[in-house]
C-alpha cells in the first residue's frame, strides 16, 4: 500500500472511531451532577450545656470544629443575645448568670474575628434567673426568687467586674416574665401573691417605675414575646384556668385578650415565639401544637395541631417554623405563607416520658439537635434529612442555643 492509500485508511480509521464513540455517548445514561451540599455560614456557633457535667462546648460547623469550656455548674439554661455575640449562661439554682464570648463582631455587611471565643466579664446575681429576653444590645432577666429585674448592656459585658443593673419594680416573688418595647420601657407580669403564678402584666420604665397599671386580669400566664409595639403572654383566660388565649400589652399600655379557637379546650399556649423576618407571633403547647397568632384580625389559628409535638423553634432568621413530633419527623413551614415546605424523618423517635428529650434549633441550612442519649449534637441537611453531620460533645447535652451570625462574609 502507497503512503497516499494508507493516509485515506488512516483518516477513515479515525472517522469510524469518533462516530462509534458519539454513537455510544448518545445511548449511554449521562453522569448526574454530584450534588453539592452547601456548609454552613462561616459565623455561626452553637453552644451546649449538659446535665450533669460542667462541660460547656461550642461549635463551629463551618469548620468542623469543637471547642470545650468550663462553667460553674451544669444543667445551665443558655440563651444567645439580639446582637449575636453573646450567649447568656443562667444557673437557676446557684442565683448566677455568666455571659460567653463568641468573640465575633457583626459589621453589617462583614464580620470580624474580635477575639477568641471566652467567658465575658460581667455576671449577674439575682435570686433564681429564669426568664431571658435581649433586644439589641440589652439582656434582660427576670429573677423568680425576688420579683427583679437584672438588665445589662453588650457594651458592659468584656469589663472587669461588671454586673447586671438590679431593677425593682417592688414585684413580689414569682415565676415572671417580661418583654421589651421599642420606646425602652418593660411589659412585666405582676401576681398577688407571693409565689403564685401570675395574672396580669404592668408596663414600666426602665428604672421600674410604673407607667401603665395592668387592665386585664386573666387566668396563669406562661411564655410571652415582643415586636417591640406589642407584647403578647400565652395565659389562661380565666382564673378557673378552663379556657386559654394570648394576653396582648400595647407599649402605650393597652390590653385585650385573644381567645384560643373554639374546640381548643382548657389549655394554654405556654411558649410564645416571634418571628423576625416573617413579622409573625407564634404559640406553642406540646398538648396542642403551634398556632399562628394573627394580632390584626384578633385571631389564633392551626399551623400544626397535633399532640405530639415536643420541640417548636423559629430558625435563626425568623422565617421558618420547625416543629419536632415524637416520632422523629421534622417539619418546616413557610410563615410569610402558612405552607408546609417540607417533612420528613429526621432523628429517631423520642420516649413521651423521657425528661430531656432532644432540643432543636435551625439556620436557615441546617437544623441542629442535641440527643441526650446520644451524647451528640445532630446537625441535619435541610435540603436532605437523610445528611446529618455528627459532633460528639458532652456526655448528656440538654440544652442548645445558637448565636454569632448567619454570614461568610470576613476579612478573608
Amino acid at each position: 500500500m502507497n503512503t497516499k492509500n494508507k493516509l485515506k485508511a488512516a483518516a477513515l480509521f479515525i472517522l469510524f472511531t469518533v462516530g462509534f464513540a458519539a454513537c455510544k455517548k448518545d445511548t449511554d445514561t449521562p453522569t448526574p451532577e454530584p450534588v453539592v451540599t452547601a456548609k454552613e455560614q462561616k459565623f455561626v456557633r452553637v453552644l451546649v450545656s449538659d446535665e450533669t457535667s460542667t462541660t460547656l462546648t461550642q461549635i463551629d460547623p463551618f469548620a468542623a470544629k469543637i471547642s470545650t469550656f468550663t462553667a460553674k455548674y451544669p444543667l445551665a439554661n443558655i440563651y444567645g443575645t439580639a446582637s449575636g455575640r453573646y450567649a447568656a449562661v443562667l444557673y437557676g439554682a446557684q442565683n448566677l448568670v455568666e455571659v460567653f464570648d463568641s468573640g465575633l463582631q457583626s459589621h453589617d455587611d462583614h464580620v470580624d474575628v474580635d477575639g477568641i471565643a471566652k467567658w465575658a466579664a460581667i455576671t449577674a446575681n439575682g435570686i433564681k434567673p429564669t426568664h431571658f429576653k435581649s433586644k439589641g444590645n440589652e439582656s434582660l432577666i427576670f429573677n423568680d426568687g425576688d420579683g427583679t429585674l437584672s438588665v445589662g448592656s453588650d457594651a458592659d459585658f468584656n469589663t472587669a467586674n461588671a454586673k447586671f443593673k438590679v431593677v425593682n419594680a417592688g414585684l413580689l416573688p414569682h415565676h415572671g416574665a417580661m418583654a421589651q418595647f421599642t420606646n425602652g420601657n418593660y411589659a412585666i407580669t405582676a401576681t398577688n401573691t407571693a409565689g403564685a403564678s401570675p395574672t396580669k402584666v404592668i408596663v414600666t420604665d426602665k428604672n421600674g417605675t410604673l407607667v401603665h397599671a395592668a387592665t386585664q386580669n386573666v387566668g396563669n400566664i406562661h411564655g410571652n414575646a415582643s415586636d417591640g409595639q406589642n407584647a403578647v403572654f400565652g395565659a389562661f383566660t380565666t382564673p378557673a384556668a378552663t379556657s386559654g388565649g394570648v394576653l396582648v400589652v400595647e407599649q402605650n399600655g393597652t390590653q385585650r385578650v385573644i381567645p384560643n379557637p373554639d374546640g381548643f379546650g382548657a389549655f394554654r399556649l405556654a411558649t410564645i415565639l416571634y418571628a423576625e423576618s416573617a413579622k409573625k407571633f407564634i404559640g406553642y403547647v406540646a398538648t396542642k401544637g403551634a398556632y399562628l397568632i394573627d394580632l390584626t384580625a384578633n385571631r389564633i389559628s392551626p399551623i400544626y395541631a397535633g399532640a405530639d409535638a415536643f420541640q417548636c423553634k423559629v430558625d435563626y432568621a425568623g422565617k421558618n417554623l420547625l416543629v419536632l413530633t415524637l416520632d422523629g419527623k421534622l417539619r418546616i413551614y413557610d410563615l410569610a405563607s402558612g405552607s408546609l415546605k417540607k417533612e420528613g424523618a429526621a432523628i429517631t423517635a423520642v420516649v413521651a416520658t423521657d425528661t430531656y428529650k432532644p432540643v432543636l434549633e435551625a439556620t436557615a441550612r441546617y437544623a441542629y439537635v442535641a440527643v441526650p442519649g446520644a451524647g451528640e449534637v445532630q446537625q441535619i441537611d435541610l435540603t436532605d434529612f437523610t445528611k446529618v453531620i455528627r459532633h460528639k460533645v458532652s456526655a448528656r447535652p440538654v440544652r442548645l442555643t445558637l448565636f454569632g451570625f448567619e454570614s461568610s462574609a470576613g476579612h478573608n
